[in-house]
C-alpha cells in the first residue's frame, strides 16, 4: 500500500529522498497495488482524500518511498519496530520546513507532516499477526514456570514510549488525523505497534485463560495489632472505633523546623477538638474555607493564583451544612469526629446538589445526579461538610490534571507544576490545607499519583471494600473510590466511615482497624522489592525511597526481600487496553449523540485510542491479568507488602500551551503510572506516603501494595513510614491554616 500526497512541485532530484510537504498539498492518495504491480509501478486503484496541513506528533515519522538502496544497518534509532526494512525513522520535526539532509529540528514556524508509506503489503493469511506490518508476537510460557526469585533471568522492559510532547495547535492537528477515515485507523495501528501493544498483548500467545475481574474472596489473613469491628456498626460508630485506634497524642506539626517554617497540618481530630471546646465553630471554618477558595481561584491581579481546585463549590450549601453542624456541637451532640470537617469530593462521584461532570462540560447534563454516592452518603451521615466537587482530568483520561474546561489544577508546592491526575483537585485541596480529607477515584493510580506529587497520603483499598454505587462507571473492573488525606490517621478515619457494609453478613469481609498507637511494636514485616523496577525512576526518587527503607529498618527492624515481578510493562499495557475499552463502552450511549467539539482535544485523542482496541486485545489483557494475579499471590507468600516508589518522576511543569487544549505527554505519563497498575488491575490495596523531596523541593511518595483485605497492615506500615520520615516535612507554597485564620 502506498500513502502519499499529491503535488507535482515538491519532489527532489533524488527519488530516495522524496519528501512530501502537506502544507502545500490539498489531497491524500492511498494507492493499493495489485498483485501484478511493482512497488514503483502505477497502482490499480487509488483513493483521494481532502487533506489539511498536518503534523503527526506521535509517530514522529518522515518516511521515504522504497528505500531499497538506503543504508540497512541495525541502528535502532532509524528502524522502528513496526516498520518493514524499507523504512527508516527521521527525528520528528515539529515546526517548519523539513531539512532533507539532517535530523535536526527545523527553525521556521510552519507546521508540516511528511509521510510516505510504500510496499506495505497485507500479511499473508498464514501469518499470526494482524494488520499491515508483520512483527512476531510474544509467546508466553506458563505462569507457573516463571522464576520469581531475586536471581531470575526474566527480562525487565522499561517503558520506551515513542511519543513527543505536543500541545496547542499540534494536539488539534493530531486529533484531525485520528478522526479521518482510513488515515486515522492506520495511524492508530502504527501507534499501537510502535508501543508494543500488539506484540505484547493483542497478538501474543498466552496460555492462561482470561480473568475478567479483580475481585478477591475473603481470606482471614493474620494481621498484627488490629481491632476487629463489629459487623453491623453505623458509619459514625466505625469512625468512633477508628478514633480509638489513634495514638493518645497526635503529632499535628509535620515539620522538624516548625518554628521557622510554620507548617501545622490540622487533622480531623484537631478540628473535632476545636469544635467541642468552642475555640472555633464549623461556620467560622467554613467561612474561612470559602474565602480561601475564592482567593485561590482568582486569576485577577498580581497575586492571582488560579489554582483551579474546584469545579463547583456552592457557597450556600456549604454554609447550610456548617450551620447544622454548629448547632449539633452547641447541643453537645456531634454525630462523629467527622462532624463539621470539610471533605472534598472528586467530580466523578455523585454528591447532591452538584452535577457530576467527570471533568467535562457535557456529562453533567446528560447524566443527572439524583442522590449521593454510597461513600458520600456515609460521610454525610457522620456530619462531614461536603465542600464541593474537586477538579479532575477530563473523563479521568490523563495523569496531569490539566483540564481545558474547568482550569488546570496547580500543585500547591509549586504553582507552575502539575498536581497530577486524575484526582488532581482532591490531592491539591488536601495539600493546601483546605480539607483534611478528600475523596478521589482510582482507576490507574488516579488517587495515589496526585497524592505523591502533592505530598499527601493516597489510599486505595481492596477492590470491593468500598462501594462503587454513585461513581461514574468509567472503568468497571479497575476503578474504585479512594481517599486522600493529610495524614495516615485521617486516612484511617475516612476509611472507617466509607467502608461498604451493605452486603449480607455471610458475604461481607471482616473489617480490621489498625491500632496505630501500637505500630512501633510491630515486628517481622517483610517488604518485597523488585530492584530493576524500583530503580527505574529519577535519581532523586530512587535515593529518597532507598533512604526511607533504611529508616524503616533502623527504626523497626523490618527487612527488605529481593524478588522479581515479571512482565511489568506487559501488565501496564494490558491495563491500558482494559481501562480504555471499558471507558469507551461505558460512554458509548453518550458519545454516539455528542458533538466532538464538546470534548477536550486531549480527551478526543484518548477516546480515539481507546476505541481502537479489539476484542482480542481485551481478552488477552484479561489473560495477562490472570498471570499477574498468580505472580503476586506467590510473592505474598514470602513478603507482607510490596514496596516501590509511587511515581517515576516528580511533578513536572504545567506549560501555557496546554491550558486550552490539554497536552499529549505520554513519556511523563508512563513514568507517573509505572508503579500504579497492580493496585487497580489486580484489585490490591495500596497506599502512598510522602518520604521526602527532590532537589527542586517537590514531594516524593513511597508506595506499599498489600495482600487482599490487608488494609490494616498497610495503614500500620504507612503510619510507621510517616513517623520515620516526618523530619524535614515542608510547608507548601500555597497553604491555608483554617483553624487560626491565617494564610501562610
Amino acid at each position: 500500500m502506498r500513502i502519499a500526497t499529491r503535488n507535482a512541485s515538491r519532489e527532489t532530484g533524488d527519488q530516495s529522498k522524496a519528501i512530501y510537504n502537506l502544507v502545500s498539498y490539498p489531497s491524500l492518495t492511498l494507492s493499493l497495488p495489485s498483485s501484478s504491480s511493482s512497488a514503483n509501478s502505477p497502482s490499480s486503484s487509488c483513493l483521494v482524500y481532502p487533506f489539511r496541513p498536518v503534523l503527526c506528533p506521535f509517530s514522529g515519522l518522515t518516511l521515504h518511498p522504497h528505500q531499497e538502496k538506503r543504508n540497512r544497518s541495525s541502528s535502532s534509532s532509524f528502524l522502528p519496530s513496526f516498520f518493514p526494512r524499507h523504512y527508516r525513522r527521521i527525528k520528528a520535526p515539529t515546526l517548519g520546513q523539513p531539512d532533507h539532509t539532517t535530523n535536526s529540528r527545523p527553525q521556521s514556524r510552519s507546521p508540516y507532516l511528511s509521510i510516505c508509506l510504500s510496499d506495505c503489503l497485507p500479511l499473508s493469511s498464514s501469518s499470526p499477526g494482524m494488520g499491515l506490518f508483520s512483527s512476531p508476537p510474544k509467546v508466553y510460557k506458563p505462569a507457573a514456570d516463571v522464576d520469581l526469585g531475586a536471581g531470575s533471568d526474566e527480562f525487565y522492559i522499561s517503558p520506551n514510549v515513542k511519543a513527543p510532547r505536543v500541545a496547542g495547535l499540534l494536539v488539534k492537528i493530531f486529533v484531525w488525523i485520528l478522526e479521518m477515515p482510513i488515515v486515522g485507523p492506520i495511524v492508530l495501528y502504527i501507534l499501537k505497534k510502535d508501543n508494543l501493544i500488539n506484540k505484547l498483548v493483542s497478538d501474543a500467545d498466552i496460555p492462561e485463560p482470561p480473568l475478567f475481574t479483580a475481585t478477591h474472596s475473603w481470606e482471614d489473613i493474620p494481621e498484627q495489632n488490629v481491632r476487629l469491628t463489629k459487623p453491623d456498626l453505623s458509619a459514625a460508630e466505625r469512625v468512633q472505633e477508628a478514633v480509638g485506634c489513634l495514638p493518645a497524642r497526635l503529632e499535628a506539626t509535620l515539620a522538624a523546623d516548625a518554628p521557622s517554617v510554620g507548617l501545622r497540618r490540622w487533622t480531623v481530630r484537631d478540628f473535632h477538638d476545636a469544635y467541642r471546646s468552642g475555640e472555633t465553630t464549623p461556620v467560622q471554618v467554613a467561612t474561612r474555607f470559602l474565602a480561601a477558595v475564592r482567593e485561590s481561584s482568582s486569576s485577577a491581579g498580581p497575586a492571582g493564583m488560579n489554582m483551579a481546585f474546584f469545579i463547583s463549590c456552592d457557597h450556600d450549601d456549604v454554609m447550610r451544612q456548617a450551620e447544622e453542624s454548629t448547632l449539633r456541637y452547641q447541643r453537645g451532640a456531634p454525630l462523629s469526629a467527622l462532624d463539621g470537617v470539610l471533605v472534598g469530593v472528586k467530580d466523578e462521584i455523585d454528591c447532591v446538589p452538584y452535577p457530576t461532570t467527570g471533568g467535562t462540560r457535557w456529562l453533567g447534563a446528560a447524566r443527572r445526579c439524583e442522590a449521593d454516592a454510597a461513600c458520600v452518603a456515609q460521610l454525610r451521615a457522620c456530619g462531614a461538610v461536603l465542600a464541593g466537587k474537586a477538579n479532575m482530568h477530563e473523563l479521568g483520561a490523563g495523569t496531569s490534571g490539566i483540564n481545558p474546561h474547568h482550569g488546570s489544577t496547580r500543585n500547591p508546592y509549586n504553582a507552575s507544576k502539575v498536581a497530577g491526575g486524575s484526582s488532581s483537585g482532591s490531592a491539591a485541596v488536601v495539600c493546601a490545607g483546605l480539607c483534611p480529607v478528600a475523596l478521589g477515584v482510582d482507576g490507574g493510580g488516579s488517587v495515589r499519583m496526585p497524592a505523591a506529587l502533592c505530598g499527601v497520603v493516597g489510599f486505595k483499598p481492596t477492590a470491593g471494600r468500598l462501594s462503587n454505587a454513585g461513581v461514574l462507571p468509567l472503568n468497571w473492573t479497575v476503578g474504585m473510590p479512594g481517599i486522600l488525606a493529610g495524614t495516615v490517621e485521617d486516612a484511617l478515619i475516612a476509611y472507617s466511615a466509607i467502608v461498604d457494609q451493605s452486603q449480607p453478613s455471610y458475604l461481607r469481609p471482616e473489617l480490621n482497624l489498625p491500632q496505630l498507637s501500637s505500630t512501633p511494636s510491630i515486628g517481622n514485616i517483610k517488604l518485597a522489592k523488585y530492584g530493576k523496577w524500583f530503580n527505574d525512576s529519577a535519581e532523586d526518587i530512587r535515593s529518597c525511597c532507598d533512604k526511607a527503607l533504611q529508616a524503616l529498618h533502623a527504626h523497626y527492624g523490618w527487612q527488605t526481600v529481593d524478588v522479581t515481578i515479571p512482565e511489568i510493562e506487559e501488565m501496564r499495557l494490558a491495563h491500558y487496553v482494559t481501562i480504555g475499552s471499558e471507558c469507551t463502552t461505558s460512554l458509548a450511549k453518550y458519545l454516539d449523540n455528542l458533538k466532538r467539539s464538546e470534548i477536550g482535544w486531549d480527551a478526543r485523542v484518548a477516546l480515539s485510542v481507546y476505541g481502537s482496541f479489539s476484542s482480542r486485545a481485551y481478552l488477552n489483557s484479561q489473560r495477562l491479568r490472570n498471570r499477574q494475579m498468580y505472580f503476586h499471590k506467590q510473592i505474598f507468600k514470602t513478603a507482607d507488602v510490596i514496596v516501590s516508589p509511587m511515581t517515576g518522576v516528580t511533578a513536572y511543569t504545567l506549560q501555557d500551551d496546554a491550558l486550552n487544549t490539554g497536552e499529549l505527554d505520554y513519556i511523563n505519563g508512563a513514568a507517573l503510572v509505572r508503579y500504579s497498575i497492580a493496585g487497580n488491575f489486580l484489585g490490591l490495596p495500596a497506599i502512598t506516603v510522602k518520604v521526602g523531596y527532590d532537589r527542586g523541593g517537590l514531594p516524593i511518595g513511597l508506595q506499599f501494595i498489600g495482600r487482599p483485605w490487608s488494609e490494616a497492615t498497610l495503614l500500620h506500615v504507612a503510619f510507621a513510614t510517616q513517623q520515620a520520615c516526618a523530619d524535614g516535612y515542608k510547608k507548601p507554597a500555597v497553604f491555608y491554616d483554617l483553624l487560626t485564620k491565617q494564610h501562610q
